[in-house]
């Protein structure tokens, strides 16, 4: 066994921690106040905080309400706004890491190469860019929106300008006086649009499909506020209380349950009727899908963005690339300097997942071959002693998924503290008790806009079609059905 090129303490520890965004920062919270002190989080990157440290591109924000997008356990009195800006939740994040006690835990440029069960000694080898790491556990917490995704555009090599994708901003290449074509209309491009209209002398937008869009009801937070957040503790569990129920109540109309369906297609196309009165242009923003089939976006600058002189909205998916020119599936030709691929992430077919290696030697990307699949959303079978946050069907279409990464976190805990009580070395899901879960899941499922709401999205295996990345229930219900450890879906063996 290889060892760090570092004089590194913690080595061989009790539990590795792939990943330094919310789920990592949030388990390493959880094991120092637990004083399981025995772990690494291994993060590629220079710093932790995961999506909110990579997306830096102008107007990153929220859309999700600061005092529920945040740790319960770790508040925050003082956010600037209802939504918080994007470099607001990254310092967020440094500095929970910093005052619980768990940076000297991260070891950062740490690229996890390859992780691999070791039958003979029941741990974790985990090879990464910086040296070998073992644990007994090993939790995979790289999110969702780690990885972005490029589509495979043909001639997009010739493309003499700029081009890059939103999760990687080029900072350095300014856009001033530029002809850009931002590719996509989903939530990184509802941002960036308005934030660059006004200095590009064109705009192209390519506009596979039309989003769903509610007004943005945001607005800085006042010095008062802030003093009574500080000092009433209770104001500020009261006020995250409201914003979650306000948003659970959301999902009703994901099941698309009457009035509240139809109430929320009418206040989204009375949003789009006030902003944008050119019946051409209220014609190609018009979603030609249900409401929620894909992630329902917030903005109250977008339409007006759209709607200015320089600004061209190309409703097609960018087709092909010839040289300067972008050429959409409709035929039609730009000539343009920058390319912005606001393309989302490669979420239904994680990278990480073919570096991972069970008790077979099977790797987890072949064992999803068939789409993301875990014992409550959490463990998979053939990979003992391994643990999954943020991975199958734990994303939301209307609630904070921190609120399930922190169920999340309680299972990971009670999964410990039950091996630690019962010496045992190893705990496995279960394969029949993961295929009764799933057809659980798959109940839920049925009758769900993200199946049968007429469109293509991230939340959907495009290869099974089944519904991988989406929790299909209230977000309470995740938290009562898969934050509590059930040992009875596990084989175990003891002697630890």
């Amino acid at each position: 066994m290889s060892t760090p090129e570092h004089d590194d303490p913690l080595t061989d520890v009790e539990t590795i921690v792939v990943g330094a965004g919310f789920a990592g920062v949030g388990l390493g919270i959880q094991l120092v106040r637990a004083g399981r002190t025995s772990f690494v989080i291994l993060e590629r990157a220079d710093d932790v905080g995961g999506t909110w440290r990579d997306n830096t591109y102008p107007g990153v924000a929220c859309d999700v309400p600061s005092h529920l997008y945040s740790f319960s356990f770790h508040p925050k009195a003082d956010w600037s706004r209802v939504f918080s800006p994007g470099a607001e939740i990254w310092q967020y994040l440094r500095d929970a890491a910093r005052d619980e006690g768990v940076l000297p835990h991260v070891r950062l440029g740490a690229d996890m190469r390859t992780c691999r069960w070791d039958p003979q000694a029941r741990r974790w080898i985990v090879h990464t860019s910086s040296g070998t790491y073992t644990g007994r556990f090993l939790v995979l917490a790289a999110g969702h929106l780690a990885d972005e995704k490029l589509p495979d555009i043909p001639g997009v090599e010739s493309f003499p300008g700029d081009l890059f994708h939103s999760a990687r901003w080029r900072h350095d290449r300014p856009l001033a006086g530029k002809r850009v074509g931002v590719v996509g209309s989903g939530a990184s491009a509802i941002q960036i649009v308005p934030s660059i209209v006004d200095d590009v002398s064109e705009l192209v937008i390519f506009q596979r499909s039309a989003p769903w869009l509610m007004p943005r009801r945001d607005r800085a937070y006042s010095d008062a506020e802030k003093r009574m957040f500080q000092r009433d503790p209770a104001s500020r569990v009261s006020v995250r209380t409201e914003w979650f129920w306000n948003l659970e109540f959301n999902y009703a109309a994901r099941r698309r349950l009457e009035p509240f369906f139809s109430g929320a297609k009418a206040v989204a196309r009375a949003h789009l009727a006030s902003q944008v009165p050119d019946p051409d242009l209220r014609h190609k923003l018009t979603p030609d899908y249900e409401l929620g089939c894909k992630r329902v976006l917030i903005s109250s600058d977008f339409y007006p963005a759209v709607a200015k002189d320089n600004v061209t909205l190309e409703p097609s998916a960018l087709s092909r690339v010839d040289g300067s020119s972008a050429i959409s599936a409709a035929g039609n030709s730009y000539e343009l300097d920058t390319l912005v691929f606001a393309t989302g992430f490669e979420a239904a077919d994680p990278p990480f997942a073919a570096n991972v290696y069970g008790k077979d030697g099977r790797s987890l990307a072949e064992h999803w071959a068939g789409g993301m699949h875990a014992l409550q959303s959490a463990g998979v079978p053939g990979f003992p002693n391994m643990f999954i946050i943020n991975g199958p069907n734990t994303g939301l279409g209307h609630n904070s998924v921190v609120y399930m990464i922190e169920s999340q976190l309680r299972y990971v805990l009670g999964a410990m503290d039950y091996a630690d009580q019962h010496a045992l070395a190893t705990l496995e899901p279960d394969a029949g008790a993961e295929r009764t879960y799933l057809a659980e899941v798959r109940q839920r499922s049925e009758g769900t806009v993200w199946l049968e709401g007429g469109c293509r999205s991230w939340y959907v295996d495009p290869g099974s079609g089944e519904l991988t990345i989406i929790w299909p229930d209230f977000a309470h219900v995740f938290r009562d059905r898969n934050s509590v450890f059930e040992p009875s879906g596990y084989a175990v063996t003891g002697a630890y």
